[in-house]
């Protein structure tokens, strides 16, 4: 089913639900030039949806979400979009944040606090930005794309995304997954795709305020995000655990769904 809600400034969000209305909800949160379709595999699978209530958000300008102009360099705007959609979701959300995502679930946790989480998965995930964080460092790939796919220019642009969405991942994928992946890249504005990268923040006092059951998921291979960000989560948050997708890429929802989802549902088993 595809909704809506309002989020910071009447911004609209699009979401996709599926799953047991009234069981407890997993929320996930998509990366950077990407959208809900990302989580494909979870959404359609029945041992999640038969136990959880899944709502996968498309960010501001992204996928189905309205594309306000300005909003992206502010913590206090991502953390109440996030906020407008667990209100949706219902309470104990479980928030799974991916990439770029890792770093609104940051905002929402600055801003908010966590009183209406039960848990987080982050993966692949950065949790701050900016020069010499070491919670968001990038991999050989993004490194090496990154100014082109920022362009306005399309003869530039779309060469750089299609390698990028083709090498983001170590292991093959659904053609069709492939492909939606690439596209939803596509449709993010340039300028949206550059305005998420004009900030600097650091969140180590957030991280290390976190008080909730906290699962990092990393692809041994990301070429994406650094493993060194992940490393920095996990020795930050209290408690946290982190699993590694041995040969994995940036997207372990995608490359592995299997063994991913069952990750997923004992960890929302055991919150």
């Amino acid at each position: 089913m595809r909704t809506e809600v309002v989020g910071h400034g009447g911004t609209r969000l699009g979401l996709r639900v599926e799953g047991a209305g009234n069981s407890r909800p997993i929320v996930f949160v998509h990366g950077w030039a990407q959208s809900s379709g990302a989580w494909a595999a979870q959404l359609a699978d029945p041992a999640l949806t038969e136990r959880f209530r899944l709502v996968a958000m498309d960010l501001r300008g992204h996928g189905a979400s309205d594309v306000p102009a300005a909003g992206y360099d502010d913590p206090v705007v991502w953390a109440d979009d996030l906020a407008a959609v667990l209100d949706f979701a219902g309470p104990d959300a479980i928030v799974v944040a991916w990439s770029y995502g890792g770093l609104v679930l940051t905002d929402h946790i600055r801003v908010h606090g966590t009183a209406r989480l039960r848990g987080i998965v982050l993966v692949g995930a950065i949790t701050e930005i900016g020069r010499d964080r070491p919670g968001g460092r990038v991999g050989s790939l993004m490194r090496e794309h990154m100014r082109a796919m920022l362009s306005d220019d399309p003869d530039i642009a779309v060469p750089a995304l299609t390698a990028f969405s083709r090498d983001m991942v170590t292991r093959p994928i659904p053609g069709t997954q492939a492909q939606a992946l690439l596209s939803a890249a596509l449709g993010v504005p340039p300028a949206v795709r550059a305005a998420l990268f004009r900030r600097d923040v650091g969140s180590d006092d957030v991280l290390a305020a976190i008080d909730k059951p906290a699962l990092v998921v990393h692809g041994s291979q990301d070429r994406v995000i650094d493993s060194a960000a992940a490393k920095h989560t996990i020795g930050k948050i209290p408690g946290a655990t982190g699993r590694w997708f041995l040969g994995g890429g940036h997207a372990p929802f995608a490359e592995a769904a299997d063994e991913f989802d069952a990750v997923l549902r004992q960890f929302a088993e055991e919150c």
